[in-house]
């Protein structure tokens, strides 16, 4: 047997024997996102706090990094980039509700570019099959990002936590599927 038949073997009998933990995994994820999707405001201000936590950490690990190795001819910059990061965590953590709305803005470009760089890719890749998933990928991609455009300034208050609400259901429900498949394997 190779390593690569044994790591399968091993991951599909840990899946099997802690089925239970995959599903609670899953149904803590479900209720999570209902939670968000029930109460998107809520989330939208949540992921905004995430995002401002996580900019302020990495920033102070980027400040760290720079004086650790003053000597480097990339200090300067190094510290720009960590006072940045920390300037700017700490103004979207100083008023979530507002940078909500620019975060918004930037998921709805995100969207907007994945979606034409989605379908371009399953354009280039047609001679070699499953390229519609792709450019359907691309195609619901590029409504999410219009739509949340459309509805703009107004789903600045919703759609991060819609986002946030429908990513983690399905989470949930991945999870409890792959449970309720291993414990069918007992």
């Amino acid at each position: 047997m190779t390593s690569h038949a044994l790591s399968e073997a091993s991951i599909r009998e840990t899946i099997r024997t802690k089925w239970g933990w995959f599903l609670f995994l899953g149904i803590i994820f479900l209720l999570g996102g209902f939670v968000a999707f029930i109460s998107p405001f809520f989330a939208t201000v949540v992921v905004t706090l995430v995002v401002a936590a996580c900019l302020v950490l990495t920033g102070i690990i980027q400040l760290i990094q720079a004086w650790t190795v003053k000597s480097w001819g990339g200090f300067l910059w190094q510290l720009l980039i960590g006072l940045v990061l920390v300037i700017g965590g700490s103004a979207i953590y100083l008023n979530p509700v507002a940078s909500a709305f620019a975060i918004t803005l930037f998921a709805a470009a995100m969207f907007l570019a994945k979606g034409i760089f989605e379908i371009i890719l399953g354009l280039q890749i047609r001679p070699y099959g499953a390229w519609g998933w792709i450019v359907a990928a691309g195609v619901l991609a590029i409504l999410v990002g219009l739509m949340i455009l459309m509805d703009y300034p107004f789903s600045g208050a919703y759609a991060l936590g819609i986002l946030a609400g429908v990513s983690l259901m399905f989470t949930g429900w991945s999870y409890i599927a792959v449970a309720l498949a291993a414990r069918r394997l007992d």
